[in-house]
């Protein structure tokens, strides 16, 4: 029995973070437990396990006496977040450059040709695809368990945020050619080369987005002076 409860309330977890990534959930947004109770026609209990799983995750607040909420992601969540998981990919470069054998090179270049091939022709969502690809391959070949579950639980909180760094001009070549420098220094098994790179990757991202932010500010100011946030991909 403990099983199965386990089991609903993990499947609960992943619903809520499905609702919440596709938007029907969005940032700031009140977790209605009785309406999402009815919709995904579960008890309480699962459900507010659940909510404790995302809560813990960063995908949700709890606020004494509100309840739950879906969590924001400001400027200053980004600039904490972004020199972390720098550090902690750049680890797993290292170690994917130590550990990869002629196989994992091969299905990196496969996964490389697809990311050129995409920024060739200008398609941004199969770029986005290939991208997550190829940084879930370096995270599978460093085989650090550790590493991955940190990374996997900053990814999502920044895919919360809805982040579309290829919007800066230039960026989509900048991505490309960082890219290609981290695939060059894992074929070479340069692991502290690679590390380079892939934190380099990640720096530049927040710059690119950073440039994004101000230009969206600026076009706003006229008519509001609220704090812009950001409205997933990196």
């Amino acid at each position: 029995m403990a099983g199965h409860v386990n089991s609903l309330h993990e499947q609960v977890a992943q619903g809520l973070r499905d609702l919440i990534f596709a938007g029907d959930l969005s940032p700031g947004a009140f977790v209605d437990e009785t309406r999402l109770c009815e919709q995904l026609a579960i008890s309480r209990t699962p459900l507010r396990e659940a909510l404790k799983v995302l809560t813990a995750e960063g995908l949700i607040r709890h606020e004494p006496r509100r309840g739950c909420f879906v969590n924001e992601v400001t400027e200053q969540d980004l600039d904490e977040i972004f020199p972390v998981i720098a550090l902690l990919e750049g680890r797993c470069a290292h170690e994917a450059a130590l550990h990869a054998g002629d196989a994992d090179i091969l299905a990196l270049e496969a996964l490389h040709r697809q990311l050129q091939d995409s920024a060739a022709q200008g398609r941004i969502p199969d770029y986005y695809a290939a991208n997550f690809a190829i940084h879930e391959a370096v995270i599978a070949i460093a085989g650090n368990k550790w590493l991955a579950q940190v990374i996997g639980d900053l990814r999502k909180i920044l895919k919360l945020a809805r982040l579309q760094q290829l919007n800066a001009p230039g960026r989509l070549a900048q991505s490309l050619a960082e890219h290609m420098a981290i695939f060059a220094a894992l074929k070479a098994r340069d692991a502290e080369g690679a590390e380079v790179a892939m934190r380099t990757h990640l720096t530049r991202q927040r710059e690119a987005l950073r440039q994004l932010a101000r230009q969206h500010k600026s076009r706003i100011a006229p008519v509001s002076t609220e704090h812009d946030k950001l409205g997933v991909t990196t």
